[in-house]
């Protein structure tokens, strides 16, 4: 090549994020922003729609786009933003063509919160691993039940397919992204630029209101808040049974009818959640909060919170409460 001839500029990556009527603000403006082009990403960004023009948001926000469903055909990865009412009806079926269209040609498709249910409209997400907002997650594997949802997850990566939970995990699935295409240091870099953590501890069960199920039945209702009352007390299945006034077989059986879980299994749930709330509250160390909620001791205390929470109870201190 002469040396008068200029190089040529390297192509940019092409992100399209896919806006759908109800489409929630921080879900669209998560991509938009982490793939802004400028010296340090080398990506350019098309917001579209099913077609170019106004697309209705939620909370009160409406989106002028200047693409449509042909934006697809341009991209190397496509986002799609959490919606409302996901559960109620699936994407339109140009949409959802143009989606697997695009996930033929290569590339990738990642879904922000709810969006997962645009991705699942596919058929794509069947067979795989997929993570969508926890209010949403049994709403998900009912709607499609070949889809195999994680519910404690921040995101998913499946390859070709990428999901994440909350708006906020949004963040973490583009650093996610970044650090495969480009290392470590460009998403640490976008990390800093956003003010946001390079990696997040735990996934999102942290983030549930309550880890203890809610019941599907009230046959045992008066039992399980005796229990929730005494869970610094050894409870075993015939203790409870006992109180109940049932076997401990049928009482085992129906137990998993009305919550989904084994007794043994609710109760740790609840003991855990009892440890959230002393962690939140009070300054108590491990090994006492292990005492108070029924778990004896600190070493079991934070096996079980890793089991149940996916980080440590340390760590979730740090997150849910303000350092004096």
């Amino acid at each position: 090549m002469p040396a008068d001839t200029p190089t040529p500029a390297p192509r940019l990556n092409h992100v399209a994020v896919l806006v759908l009527e109800g489409a929630k603000p921080l879900d669209v403006g998560i991509p938009a922003q982490v793939f802004t082009t400028r010296a340090s990403m080398p990506y350019e960004v098309r917001v579209c729609g099913a077609a170019p023009g106004l697309v209705t948001g939620g909370d009160g926000l409406s989106y002028a786009v200047a693409h449509g469903l042909e934006a697809l055909t341009w991209a190397d990865i496509v986002f799609v933003p959490g919606y409302r009412f996901p559960d109620r009806e699936d994407p339109p079926g140009a949409v959802v063509d143009a989606l697997i269209a695009a996930h033929a040609r290569g590339a990738r498709l990642a879904a922000i919160s709810t969006g997962a249910f645009a991705l699942a409209a596919t058929g794509l997400l069947d067979g795989r691993r997929a993570t969508t907002h926890w209010h949403y997650t049994r709403a998900l594997a009912a709607r499609h039940p070949l889809v195999r949802v994680d519910e404690n997850v921040l995101f998913v990566d499946e390859g070709s397919v990428l999901t994440s939970a909350g708006a906020a995990s949004g963040i973490d699935l583009c650093l996610h992204i970044l650090r495969g295409d480009l290392g470590v240091a460009a998403s640490n870099h976008a990390a800093r630029r956003l003010v946001a953590a390079p990696y997040r501890s735990g996934g999102q069960a942290q983030y549930v209101p309550r880890s203890v199920p809610e019941p599907r039945g009230e046959r045992f209702a008066v039992t399980r808040e005796w229990a929730l009352h005494h869970l610094a007390e050894p409870l075993s299945l015939g203790r409870l049974a006992r109180r109940a006034g049932v076997s401990p077989r049928t009482f085992s059986r129906r137990f998993v009818e009305e919550t989904g879980y084994t007794p043994m299994e609710w109760v740790t749930r609840a003991r855990v959640d009892l440890a959230r709330e002393l962690l939140e509250r009070s300054q108590h160390g491990v090994e006492r909060i292990a005492a108070e909620v029924g778990l004896g001791t600190g070493a079991n205390l934070r096996l079980h919170f890793q089991r149940v929470l996916g980080t440590t109870p340390s760590e979730y201190r740090r997150t849910f409460t303000r350092g004096e």
